[in-house]
């Protein structure tokens, strides 16, 4: 099952939805790893909002969220807002999955699939209050750069996920990604760019924030709005 699961995700990651024949792919529905997890009723197809969404809660989801630790102090903070977490590893994903249960937390879940992809293909339209993306892999050489998450494509995509008003914040440590992440975002005249300052909202730092912080380096970051009318 392992390894069928790494073919498919190395399937989809080079071929979008749109160019699949799903009468020769199947969903690869499967247990979850925990109740904490959310597993798709379908890989390749995007979700609905009511597969998505619980109730009335507003939903954030957090791309790459590592360890947890952000996650579920967010989530522990705001229990009237719905959380994802969203990690390819396996092996991150278990972990996180037994923070949240010994957490008694109702309202955070863990999908194990990359976040690229999440973002591109799953979320269904007008679903997310806030998609937050921290300290992903700068790929600071030149030839990697197409690697990077933040591109235009990538956060038009954004903006669709997001409900009128919803909000997109990053966050890095590396100076020249976040330079190269602010002309993204202004070469795609998407979004309004708010203030972000320390006591702008609760906002717990990721584990590692903690650890570059504690080695001297400093963390660059940039809040943006989907406007609450679509152009």
């Amino acid at each position: 099952m392992k390894s069928e699961m790494m073919r498919s995700s190395a399937f989809t990651l080079h071929h979008p939805p749109s160019t699949i024949h799903y009468s020769s792919m199947h969903t690869l529905s499967r247990n979850p790893i925990s109740d904490k997890e959310f597993v798709p009723p379908h890989y390749f197809k995007r979700l609905e909002l009511e597969q998505i969404i619980r109730g009335e809660r507003p939903l954030e989801i957090d791309l790459g969220c590592g360890d947890g630790s952000f996650l579920i102090n967010l989530a522990k903070h705001h229990p009237e807002r719905d959380f994802i977490g969203v990690e390819r590893l396996l092996g991150r994903c278990k972990k996180v999955a037994k923070k949240i249960k010994r957490a008694d937390l109702d309202n955070a879940r863990i999908l194990r699939l990359d976040s690229k992809y999440v973002v591109e293909w799953l979320l269904p339209e007008s679903s997310v209050s806030r998609i937050h993306l921290l300290c992903p892999d700068p790929w600071p050489k030149f030839k990697h750069h197409r690697r990077r998450v933040v591109q235009v494509p990538f956060l038009g995509a954004v903006k669709t996920a997001l409900l009128p008003g919803g909000e997109f914040l990053f966050m890095t440590d590396h100076e020249e990604y976040f330079e190269y992440a602010c002309e993204q975002i202004h070469a795609s005249n998407l979004f309004e760019i708010l203030p972000w300052d320390n006591d702008s909202f609760f906002y717990p730092k990721t584990d590692f924030q903690i650890q570059w912080e504690a080695e001297g380096k400093s963390m660059h970051r940039i809040r943006c709005k989907k406007g609450t009318i679509s152009k």
